[in-house]
């Protein structure tokens, strides 16, 4: 079994704003400062781009995990998506699409998780694993989204 979620979040500023805090490492690390996630590998600061990998350290679960992704594809300022290339899933796949909606931007996230270990980690997955990450990834669309509303009002 595999995990797939969407996630449609409203960001008060233009897609082209909504697709580079999106690749901004610092702006990942601000939205989740909770995980006390980290980039310590690869990118590790500025702007990710097509080809390039970074490697996160972050607290889940009470667990220290360590996931790189590199981006795959990137199309700007409308799409890009980055998947895990070494980490704790078996396949880790996450896209983010950007379209323009009034005056702002609808960003959609739409994720594709397999855990590992087989039975066990389907179990992981209905049990846990869904929730505790469109959880996680919510409370950083929230935070992105505070964050592109502030650059915003100050640019006016």
């Amino acid at each position: 079994m595999t995990v797939r979620f969407r996630l449609d979040t409203h960001l008060a500023c233009a897609p082209e704003r909504a697709f580079a805090l999106s690749l901004d490492i610092g702006a990942h690390e601000r939205s989740l400062a909770s995980t006390g996630e980290r980039a310590v590998g690869g990118v590790t600061a500025g702007t990710i781009g097509l080809g390039e990998s970074v490697t996160f350290r972050a607290r889940h679960l009470g667990v220290v995990w360590r996931l790189t992704s590199r981006i795959v594809v990137l199309e700007a300022p409308h799409r890009f998506v980055d998947e895990q290339v070494r980490g704790p899933f078996a396949r880790f796949r996450h896209e983010h699409r950007f379209e323009r909606a009034g005056t702002g931007t609808r960003m959609l996230d739409d994720v594709v998780v397999t855990a590992p270990f087989g039975p066990l980690g389907r179990l992981a997955e209905v049990v846990v694993l869904g929730r505790y990450l469109q959880r996680l990834l919510t409370a950083r669309n929230t935070a992105l989204a505070a964050e592109a509303a502030a650059v915003s009002g100050a640019d006016e």
